[in-house]
């Protein structure tokens, strides 16, 4: 008798406990507040990287990259079909930083199956072309943008490495790091002179 009074106690309180935990059907739960959204790329910023990389072109960063003062962006196309294996990072074919001087963009880096810049092509640079690249990047407040681009097959000849870029405020433009990313190298006017 006792086995089934505690039943059914357990069963009337499971019910009660039940019925007491939903919403009544008329009561309406309030919304939640819309997410912030981010401001959207300045048209003209649209136009001037899409006349570089073509309409398929992403703004991913836009404002004072460099920490020089002036307004840059990062500007990408995605890998259409990117591998099996999942990377970390953005996976890309070309890339370019645009610069706004004088009123108009212009461009001041570039990734495509090489990496450059308006002096020549970046030490570093695999002198077989890179057909895609894996690209991360950060942001640091004293040193701004750091870029990181690493083909995403090895070439036929070596090995994969990463390649940094940053601002280098002593000459004025984005340049290759050294394996230890700290120390800037020049630029090549062909490619036969980059290893």
């Amino acid at each position: 008798m006792r086995r089934i009074v505690l039943v059914s106690l357990v069963v009337l309180l499971s019910g009660y406990l039940c019925a007491c935990s939903r919403a009544p059907e008329n009561t309406k739960v309030p919304d939640q507040p819309p997410a912030p959204e981010k401001p959207g790329v300045p048209p003209e910023l649209q136009a001037a990287a899409e006349s570089v990389l073509g309409a398929e072109t992403e703004i991913l960063l836009w404002g004072d990259l460099a920490g020089n003062g002036r307004q840059q962006a990062l500007a990408i196309n995605r890998l259409h079909k990117p591998p099996d294996l999942a990377l970390p990072g953005t996976l890309i074919t070309r890339a370019t930083i645009l610069e706004l001087d004088g009123g108009h963009w212009r461009e001041i880096f570039r990734c495509d199956q090489h990496l450059r810049n308006p002096k020549g092509y970046l030490g570093g640079t695999p002198v077989a072309p890179v057909n895609g690249w894996r690209l991360q990047y950060e942001q640091n407040p004293e040193k701004g943008l750091a870029l990181y681009f690493t083909p995403l097959t090895a070439p036929s000849s070596g090995y994969l490495q990463t390649i940094g870029v940053r601002w280098n405020p002593n000459v004025g433009r984005y340049q290759a790091l050294d394996r230890s990313f700290e120390v800037f190298q020049g630029e090549n006017p062909s490619l036969e002179e980059v290893r």
